[in-house]
């Protein structure tokens, strides 16, 4: 039997890498001669670095650069395609998990690091970055990744202007002729699931603001300067972001990366799975397994089991659905597609429990899982 494996994250629990290979050692524990398929997948966030380049034998790559607070950080980024394509994260470089709760303030976080990611892979001469820009901690409309990269950001004097979302307050222009030259023939496409608007109520630092610490005021202000920036892109890039769907994703970045970097905003889950030709590593299956750690009526809008399902079933492959957790409407995907849906947990666990007993609950639903479709196949 051919069962293929293709979770995202479950969060705060197992990579989908942890989640993949523990499906995997439950279901081979109870048939052995089972061909169980790990591909991790992700839908642009979290996981989507090793998540590609597992499924597409590519290399790994250390840097430390600039961290959301300007201090050092260790950030990993993907070569796949034989190195002609790098697949980067910029939460690797600029995400929230790497400010403490304390210290968030998206006045002063920054892309600078998210930039010098990109500035070291055109260094090594790929022709295509895919980024994936979720999990941000800023809100600088993708300034601190434009200077890195040689756009030159200036106030009225002529000096940079200073990091963050609060240092658009003082932009004066931008001069975008000094980026880095080998951007210019390199194709980047930012994986993005959201369609917020760089301003306004359902703008960046709205919608997004909150959650990286900013108060009711600093949402006004950082608004404000995201606004202003648009308008000094409008006047001297010739490009108009504001509105653009997408152009509020991880602060701005969307449109930052629109309009220095001319990228092109794709939905990530789509994104993922066309990069590591999964239509063609599914081929021949029996089952798609598929999940992360809830699945509910949100799941359909373009999270990564819907994404996953819509493949398999294309294939007219079977497709199986495991969560932690089966939140309200989950039984909505039954009428989409999926086979059935189950929840990996034994019972009424606490939160705490279930998330560290995560691989160990995965391994033995695959255990039970493995066990029922061999009475199935046994008739």
């Amino acid at each position: 039997m051919n069962i293929v494996i293709a979770p995202d994250s479950f969060k705060e629990s197992m990579t989908a890498s942890e989640a993949a290979g523990a499906f995997s050692k439950g279901f081979k524990k109870k048939w052995p001669d089972a061909n169980v398929i790990e591909i991790p997948i992700a839908d642009g966030g979290e996981g989507m670095v090793k998540a590609i380049v597992h499924s597409s034998n590519g290399v790994l790559i250390e840097k430390t650069v600039t961290g959301p607070l300007s201090t050092p950080v260790k950030a990993v980024y993907g070569l796949i395609d034989e190195g002609k394509t790098a697949v980067i994260e910029m939460a690797e470089a600029s995400g929230l998990h790497l400010v403490p709760p304390a210290s968030r303030n998206p006045l002063h976080t920054t892309t600078k690091g998210t930039g010098e990611l990109i500035k070291d892979a055109a260094s090594k001469g790929v022709k295509k970055i895919i980024l994936g820009i979720g999990g941000s901690a800023t809100n600088d409309g993708g300034a601190g990744m434009a200077q890195a990269l040689g756009i030159r950001l200036l106030n009225s004097e002529g000096d940079s202007i200073q990091p963050g979302g609060g240092g658009l307050r003082d932009l004066s222009s931008i001069e975008i002729s000094g980026v880095l030259p080998e951007l210019k023939d390199i194709e980047i496409i930012a994986a993005c699931d959201v369609d917020n608007p760089l301003t306004g109520e359902k703008g960046a630092s709205a919608v997004f603001g909150p959650q990286k610490g900013a108060t009711p005021e600093m949402v006004k202000e950082l608004d404000q300067n995201l606004l202003h920036l648009s308008s000094i892109i409008s006047r001297d890039v010739g490009i108009e972001v504001k509105n653009c769907p997408g152009s509020g994703a991880a602060g701005g970045l969307g449109a930052g990366l629109m309009a220095f970097l001319d990228a092109k905003l794709e939905r990530g889950i789509e994104l993922v799975l066309d990069a590591i030709h999964f239509d063609r590593l599914i081929a021949g299956a029996d089952l798609v397994i598929t999940g992360e750690g809830k699945i509910d009526g949100q799941t359909m809008y373009g999270k990564t089991p819907m994404g996953a399902a819509k493949r398999a079933l294309k294939q007219n492959i079977p497709v199986i659905g495991v969560a932690g957790t089966l939140g309200n409407r989950s039984d909505i995907l039954l009428e989409k597609g999926f086979t059935s849906l189950f929840s990996i947990s034994p019972g009424a666990i606490s939160l705490e429990q279930a998330l560290a007993d995560g691989p160990k609950n995965m391994e033995q639903f695959a255990y039970s899982l493995a066990g029922i479709l061999q009475l199935k196949k046994n008739g």
